[in-house]
């Protein structure tokens, strides 16, 4: 990893927690129906607390930014898909941001998947 990766991937997290909240209030607020099932709402929510924790933690050169860039990747991809299934084109640029902050940070955390990967995983085996 350089200084350049680690810059992106602040950026990305910064820039996904930020479309995430506008989509949230600004889109899923107002069209109601599915967009502000609970679930959704609350993935949306973690996705932008998780992606700002993340940048945080990457920008004051914590120890502890791999396993939380981990568990930022699994937030954001599964932010992404929900999304994604709403079908509507403010929807695909939130999830397109979750995928691209998911990438990056899946990088930054060294490929280390979260205990939430992990227990999945198991369920589908």
């Amino acid at each position: 990893m350089t200084d350049k990766d680690l810059e992106k991937c602040i950026a990305l997290c910064y820039d996904c927690s930020d479309i995430c909240e506008k989509t949230l209030f600004n889109h899923c607020l107002e069209k109601g129906g599915k967009h502000v099932e609970q679930t959704h709402v609350r993935l949306m929510a973690d996705c932008i607390d998780m992606c700002r924790t993340a940048a945080r933690a990457m920008t004051r050169g914590s120890d502890m930014h791999t396993a939380i860039c981990a568990v930022c990747a699994d937030i954001c991809e599964a932010c992404a898909r929900s999304c994604a299934a709403l079908q509507t084109r403010d929807m695909q640029t939130c999830a397109d941001a979750c995928t691209a902050c998911a990438a990056s940070c899946h990088t930054m955390g060294g490929g280390m998947k979260s205990h939430a990967s992990e227990l999945r995983a198991r369920r589908a085996g």
